[in-house]
């Protein structure tokens, strides 16, 4: 007898906002990230292989409870294991801690409960979202080093404005000497942020709390989501990105066995974009009327590229929908890697100039007039 958990009776995968209805969702709004991806892969896998070995699922979320690192995630298990016990099922109750794992991740649960391949779909979830963590990760490796440069252009002129030049002023002001205008700058700029620095600093971080606040919006967060897509260079990583997780989570859920719509659904919650959800909640609209994805897609050439909606077509054709996301997923990670190398190649030379001109303003306010008073002392 299988020890994956079944549903006999589930509620239409497409109805998502409807899954589990009346039941009060744990912690729904939430500025920064609960866990980690790499918790969640964790979860999945070890579940899995639990799952797989002969062990009950309460049991199997019991040892990965001890062995994960995460205190939100620990008391979240604790919270699964009470309604698992009380006769829920998995995926019930992991949509109470949605803001945790995601629409996505809830429901290759739900389908491998009721198909009785509980083990199988955490296994391909697992690969799944290694799959993302890795592109994510060359990404971020990749911006690292203009990154470095800026902080270490900030942190160098910090130094010498907050810890030498205050050391040097007071030559300045006893020999009365006529000061050139980058110095005059730099000690109003000193002389303001000694007075105002705590202000400055608390209205900086106020700004930026406020600014996540309402990119947790849907209105701002949406502008805010069209700007990126009209951004020269940024614009094509974001896009390329989307498409890349979109094409691997469609391919998951196709072959899951769900329908179309069912996945596109479900798909549409691996989006960050705004603009690319509203696209997709289009194109549900448009296949429950009996008409081809491809067909939609080719309409909008600014988001889905004329290549993905062609292979998109090829694919509803043939019969090979499935081979052809993966082929696209693998085509736009590539897109992904290329344009953000191309990226720093343009940032780093840009960095670089505002380093020397930055601390070289910094070097010059301090170095000009200890050359004028040099200068004088050998006049007299």
């Amino acid at each position: 007898m299988s020890n994956d958990k079944k549903i006999e009776k589930h509620e239409p995968l497409a109805d998502n906002n409807k899954f589990f209805r009346g039941r009060k969702k744990r912690g729904r709004f939430r500025i920064f990230p609960a866990v980690s991806l790499q918790e969640k892969i964790n979860f999945a896998r070890y579940l899995s292989v639990g799952i797989k070995s002969g062990l009950a699922i309460i049991e199997s979320l019991r040892l990965i409870q001890e062995q994960t690192a995460s205190k939100k995630l620990k008391k979240a298990i604790e919270e699964i294991i009470k309604d698992v016990n009380n006769g829920q099922s998995l995926a019930q109750s992991l949509e109470m801690f949605e803001y945790i794992f995601g629409g996505f991740f809830i429901n290759m649960v739900k389908v491998g409960e009721t198909s009785g391949n509980l083990s199988s779909s955490l296994l391909h979830l697992s690969l799944e979202l290694k799959k993302q963590r890795e592109v994510n990760h060359r990404v971020r490796a990749a911006l690292m080093y203009p990154v470095v440069i800026l902080v270490v252009t900030l942190g160098i002129t910090f130094f010498l404005t907050f810890f030498i030049f205050p050391k040097i002023l007071p030559i300045f002001s006893s020999l009365r000497v006529e000061l050139p205008l980058t110095t005059q700058i730099m000690i109003q700029t000193l002389t303001f942020m000694t007075k105002y620095g705590f202000h400055v600093i608390g209205g900086l971080i106020f700004m930026a709390i406020l600014l996540r606040l309402l990119l947790a919006l849907p209105k701002p967060h949406y502008v805010f989501d069209r700007l990126m897509l009209s951004m020269p260079l940024i614009s094509k990583i974001v896009k390329n990105l989307t498409l890349t997780n979109f094409a691997r989570s469609l391919n998951v859920l196709l072959k899951s066995g769900m329908t179309l719509i069912d996945a596109l659904t479900i798909a549409k919650g691996t989006f960050h974009n705004l603009v690319y959800r509203r696209h997709l909640d289009t194109l549900i609209d448009f296949i429950g009327r009996g008409e081809q994805m491809a067909r939609y897609l080719s309409t909008k050439p600014k988001f889905f590229p004329p290549m993905f909606a062609g292979m998109i077509r090829v694919g509803e054709e043939t019969g090979n929908l499935e081979e052809n996301l993966i082929y696209l997923a693998e085509h736009y990670e590539g897109e992904v890697d290329d344009q953000v190398k191309n990226l720093t190649t343009v940032l780093e030379p840009i960095l670089l100039v505002f380093m020397g001109l930055l601390v070289g303003f910094v070097a010059v306010s301090i170095i000009t007039p200890i050359y004028k008073i040099t200068q004088q002392v050998k006049v007299k």
